[in-house]
């Protein structure tokens, strides 16, 4: 079928209850995270300033800033406190080899659509992370789920989950 308008206003919409707690103007809004690097864009986003921390802490900044075309399974400020595993603090304690690849886990190469979010993804971190769901109701490796999701950044998109990812072995 031809795309219409209303197919394309749908596929620019972000979705979530999660999307709620966005500020409306200013630093963190959907508007200046649409015109910021991802990375940028998260540091200004108040329910990203962990994830934000952790991305210069792995040196990671610049990688994520100049990346084209990418999407980012952003974890909240709350799922990194809430989460008390062994690998999550192995990954804080070791910020140039373990935090990395976690982070990097995080991210895909291509720009994911709401429609073309589920299924299988290969990460930057080299492993797959897998996409469930649909009508704006979906989790990532069955255990995250999208609080606020297709939100536009200068050079990706980011969807803001409610738990931290970790690698297969």
């Amino acid at each position: 079928s031809t795309p219409t308008a209303s197919d394309s206003a749908a596929q620019l919409a972000t979705f979530g209850a999660g999307c709620a707690g966005l500020p409306a103007t200013g630093a963190g809004s959907l508007v200046a995270m649409a015109a910021a690097p991802v990375a940028m864009a998260a540091g200004e986003n108040p329910n990203l300033t962990t994830l934000a921390g952790s991305i210069k802490d792995a040196g990671l900044f610049d990688t994520l800033e100049n990346a084209k075309d990418i999407t980012v399974f952003a974890p909240t400020n709350e799922a990194f406190k809430g989460n008390k595993s062994e690998a999550l603090m192995m990954a804080k304690e070791h910020p140039t080899t373990e935090l990395p690849a976690l982070l990097k886990y995080h991210v895909v190469q291509g720009q994911l659509t709401p429609d073309t979010l589920s299924g299988d993804h290969v990460t930057l971190q080299g492993k797959s992370l897998t996409v469930t769901g649909s009508n704006g109701e979906f989790s990532v490796n069955g255990t995250a789920k999208i609080v606020c999701g297709n939100i536009k950044t200068a050079n990706g998109t980011v969807y803001v989950i409610d738990g931290v990812l970790f690698p297969p072995n």
